[in-house]
């Protein structure tokens, strides 16, 4: 397992932004007092017009630009040019709770069968009374639907980690050309075609309810769900897929090299 000079892993923290410099201001201030510091905070600027790029230099982050449009461009870019063992990603509008990387890093460092880890997340703004239930009911709906179709657990966007080694053997497969499909779930696709997945409870994550305000916005997100669902079809329509992936882990079971897998 590699680790850093302190024989611990070391850890790379990649945030995608683009025209959100006052709450990229906010999580890199909190990212700054975590109780386990980042190897290195990467920021992917995506052709921002505000002065996020400028915001993420000054909090002492590496910034790198995608002139590529969309977050999927965006976070493979910034996965490309991360450098500790365990890459971790958050979207600029969150705020990590205080231990999020320690928690992060030492499930990693505690269960090396794991290639990912992924955590859940509670409102920070929007109607306090609602934020609790809805993160709930938001964040349930999502394991409900996804789970069947990948055959195992999702990744959640704002709120995930996995092992640099990892990507570097999914990253020529996934999809980073269209702004149109949903990063996270394409990339639960192919992590979790031959690699461990798991649910982090005490990984604290605040997350905006923007994205949930605008009925259109909303329709779009899901629009984009479906269509990066179907992206992966017929290879990984759910039938076929789990049959392959239950043959991959009982030959796993057994100690016997599952088979390649071929390029898309």
């Amino acid at each position: 397992m590699p680790s850093g000079s302190s024989g611990r892993l070391t850890v790379s923290v990649v945030v995608p932004v683009k025209d959100d410099a006052t709450e990229l201001a906010r999580c890199l201030r909190a990212l700054a007092l975590q109780t386990r510091t980042a190897h290195e905070i990467v920021v992917v600027d995506n052709g921002s017009r505000d002065h996020s790029a400028q915001v993420g230099r000054d909090a002492g982050a590496r910034v790198v630009r995608c002139d590529r449009p969309g977050i999927p461009a965006a976070s493979a870019y910034g996965y490309d040019q991360a450098s500790g063992d365990i890459i971790l990603r958050l979207d600029a509008d969150c705020l990590p709770g205080p231990r999020w990387i320690e928690t992060m890093a030492v499930a990693f460092e505690a269960r090396p069968e794991v290639a990912a880890f992924t955590g859940g997340a509670r409102f920070i703004d929007g109607p306090r009374p609602l934020r609790r239930w809805l993160a709930a009911a938001y964040l349930g709906v999502y394991a409900a639907v996804l789970i069947p179709t990948l055959g195992h657990l999702p990744l959640f966007g704002s709120n995930l980690a996995f092992r640099r080694d990892v990507w570097r053997g999914i990253r020529s497969h996934v999809h980073r050309t269209s702004p149109s499909l949903h990063d996270d779930l394409d990339l639960a696709f192919h992590l979790g075609e031959r690699h461990r997945i798991r649910y982090l409870p005490d990984a604290a994550m605040g997350i905006s309810m923007r994205p949930f305000a605008d009925r259109r916005a909303f329709a779009q997100r899901v629009a984009r769900g479906f269509g990066t669902v179907l992206v992966h079809w017929p290879r990984d329509f759910p039938p076929v897929r789990w049959v392959r992936l239950g043959l991959r882990r009982g030959l796993r079971r057994l100690g016997v090299p599952a088979p390649g897998r071929s390029a898309r």
